[in-house]
């Protein structure tokens, strides 16, 4: 075990321990020891795929800035010609930029819950905030907030986790619901149960295919409807990211024109 383990190299990913009659110790031993691999493993195989679809999403807006820029300065260009060559490029650079505070978020997101900064956050107080983000950020948007029951007391509306990092989430799950809803419009909707505090972000617009559902999560994955709103494919990623480190769940249904993104955050016991 020890000289198998000692010449695998970085790039032997695929190296695995005999687990032998997988009773003893030795046996105890090689099973962790593969359990550990398979996870680095998958992992390895996760940046990969992140660093190859992050090169594909940078590629094209750095190549249209260069473009745009290199065509301005080979020839000379009326200030109306100038206004639009900044136009196009600011919108680029925006897409650059956007792409890298997700990807930030996504490194924040990957950490362990015992290095982050974790509070009792209301959710009420801090979608509040988020509808206001989303409202100046898109001044034509309509959103809702509604209580499908009444809390009892702030324990069915609070839960533990980071402020920064839940915001994060709750603004793609909205924005995403006003940008792709017919009217613009979103309507948020708050429960709980005995043990999760729910908020539900629904919207009507056009359905998400069945076999899309499961898909929409992936990295970089955008859908059919791609075409009607820009975006990088990270943000719902992301924001599974962040809920399954607050130890929550996220479904996701699309029937009948409704579509909702179902959250369940455990309940604040302190």
């Amino acid at each position: 075990m020890i000289h198998k383990v000692k010449s695998s190299k970085p790039a032997d990913l695929g190296l695995r321990l005999d687990e032998g009659n997988q009773k003893d110790e030795l046996a105890m031993l090689a099973i962790t020891f593969n359990r550990m691999l398979d996870q680095i493993e998958d992992a390895f195989t996760e940046q990969k795929r992140l660093v190859f679809n992050l090169s594909h999403e940078l590629r094209t807006p750095l190549a249209a800035i260069i473009t745009e820029l290199e065509l301005c300065q080979q020839k000379e260009c009326s200030t109306q010609d100038y206004q639009k060559v900044i136009s196009k490029t600011l919108k680029d650079a925006h897409r650059v930029t956007k792409l890298s505070n997700s990807l930030l978020d996504l490194a924040r997101a990957s950490y362990d819950v015992s290095a982050i900064s974790m509070q009792k956050i209301r959710l009420d107080e801090l979608m509040l905030e988020v509808c206001t983000k989303v409202q100046k950020a898109s001044p034509g948007v309509s959103i809702h907030l509604l209580f499908d029951n009444e809390p009892q007391s702030e324990k069915y509306i609070s839960t533990f986790g980071n402020n920064y990092l839940l915001e994060v989430a709750f603004t793609n799950l909205m924005d995403n619901a006003c940008k792709y809803s017919f009217d613009q419009t979103c309507n948020i909707h708050f429960d709980y149960d005995e043990l999760y505090c729910i908020v539900t972000i629904n919207n009507k617009g056009l359905e998400i295919p069945q076999q899309e559902q499961d898909a929409v999560f992936f990295p970089f994955y955008r859908g059919s409807n791609k075409q009607s709103v820009e975006g990088n494919g990270i943000g719902l990623y992301l924001t599974q990211k962040i809920i399954a480190l607050h130890h929550g769940h996220i479904e996701l249904t699309s029937l009948n024109q409704i579509t909702s993104f179902k959250t369940k955050l455990p309940m604040f016991e302190g």
